[in-house]
């Protein structure tokens, strides 16, 4: 009786030190002793940064230091995905014996000591001005298209004796993620995709790390470097956060700029749509990046939806590689959209050089939320720049067509 009551004893402690996080965490992982209000995980791709997040926030719900807590992701799809139902997501890291009950509809995870922990969309800003809370999770941080909701994340954080946020993002050099990092009650910590070798596949670092090592995007996505401008770039972040507005004069012209993919499949270049206008006030104002991987179908119909969306005067496309079946394609769509081909016969870097001159005269303005796909293009680009910046090809010919109808200054930039 005695063994059987020992080995149950045994079982029962084995069980419980499976589910001890503080057994598994390296040590990285583990929150931080001091007196801090932000715990930035600054970490790589794989790092094990949802984990840590998910289960400081368990240790939270669960020891009750806190009770109404926040999770927020850069979607809600991202929210549910990943911090909820995900591989490292709360519903997978608890107990059995203390399963939180997750309402979806709700968007809301309860202990049974009471604890709270409600989802939000850092794309809802607004949503997160009325509720109060003494505990956040802010997962993928400088993926968030509106910073101002880490502004009222924060100013909701007001309740309990401590109210403390652990933000895990993976790094980027945008100003939301600077200014945490800077914060006075900041800590950081956090590492790279090859301190968690021994929790990924083998063909993980075969396949993908042994493919990104030492670039420029491993330097960020694997090593969790925090980089700068790159040498040599047209555009600087400073640049174009500079000149970031929220609202825009009454517009005088938009127009949709579009550079088409040659093929269509997984694996070829995105098509770049973006919508500018000029303003009454002679500045210019890129309103929305809708760049996509699809068809020719499928590119021409979310040119022509933007179109309509933004009331634009025309379509701006390039046409070296389609000719005529680029107007076609989106004629077919609506046959009275306003368009003008474009073609290109000098290379990318001259057509882009006025563009740019633009943004260092502060003539153009990012309207509303980062445009973080087609910024990181920006800054990113350089005369040996590999593959097609095709975001930045369709802002060129947008602003282009822009300068040569309204601008008080004239480029050639054919």
């Amino acid at each position: 009786m005695n063994k059987r009551l020992h080995a149950a004893r045994l079982a029962r402690q084995n069980r419980r030190e499976h589910w001890d996080w503080t057994r598994k965490a390296r040590p990285a992982q583990l929150a931080p002793d001091g007196d801090w209000s932000v715990w930035l995980v600054l970490a790589g791709r794989g790092f094990g940064k949802t984990r840590t997040g998910a289960e400081w926030v368990r240790g939270q719900a669960e020891r009750g230091f806190a009770k109404r807590i926040a999770l927020i992701a850069p979607t809600a799809a991202d929210a549910r995905d990943v911090m909820i139902e995900g591989e490292s997501g709360l519903l997978s890291i608890a107990p059995p014996w203390n399963r939180p009950l997750y309402e979806p509809s709700k968007r809301r995870l309860t202990w049974s000591n009471g604890v709270i922990a409600t989802t939000y969309s850092a794309d809802e800003p607004e949503r997160l001005r009325g509720p109060q809370h003494d505990a956040l999770w802010a997962d993928e941080l400088a993926a968030w298209r509106y910073p101002v909701a880490w502004d009222m994340a924060r100013f909701g954080l007001r309740l309990g004796d401590q109210p403390r946020a652990v933000v895990t993002p993976t790094p980027k050099p945008v100003r939301i993620l600077r200014e945490v990092m800077a914060g006075a009650h900041t800590v950081i910590s956090g590492g790279s995709t090859h301190d968690n070798r021994a929790n990924l596949p083998r063909a993980f670092f075969d396949q993908i790390i042994a493919k990104y090592q030492g670039t420029r995007l491993g330097r960020q996505e694997i090593d969790a470097e925090l980089l700068d401008d790159v040498p040599g770039a047209l555009w600087s972040r400073q640049m174009v956060e500079d000149n970031r507005v929220e609202t825009t004069p009454a517009l005088t012209r938009v127009v949709i700029g579009v550079d088409p993919a040659v093929t269509s499949g997984s694996d070829a270049d995105l098509t770049g749509i973006i919508a500018a206008g000029l303003g009454e006030n002679g500045f210019f104002y890129v309103l929305e990046d809708a760049s996509l991987r699809a068809s020719p179908d499928g590119w021409a119909r979310k040119a022509v939806s933007l179109y309509h969306a933004h009331e634009a005067d025309r379509i701006v496309a390039e046409v070296n590689q389609g000719g005529d079946l680029v107007q076609s394609l989106l004629r077919t769509i609506d046959s009275g959209i306003g368009f003008r081909a474009v073609r290109a016969s000098r290379g990318k870097q001259t057509r882009a050089e006025p563009i740019a001159a633009l943004y260092e005269q502060g003539r153009v303005k990012h309207v509303g939320a980062a445009m973080p796909d087609l910024e990181d293009q920006m800054c990113t680009f350089t005369p040996d720049m590999a593959g097609s910046p095709d975001r930045v090809d369709a802002l060129v010919w947008a602003l282009t067509d822009l300068l040569r109808s309204g601008g008080s200054a004239v480029y050639s930039v054919s």
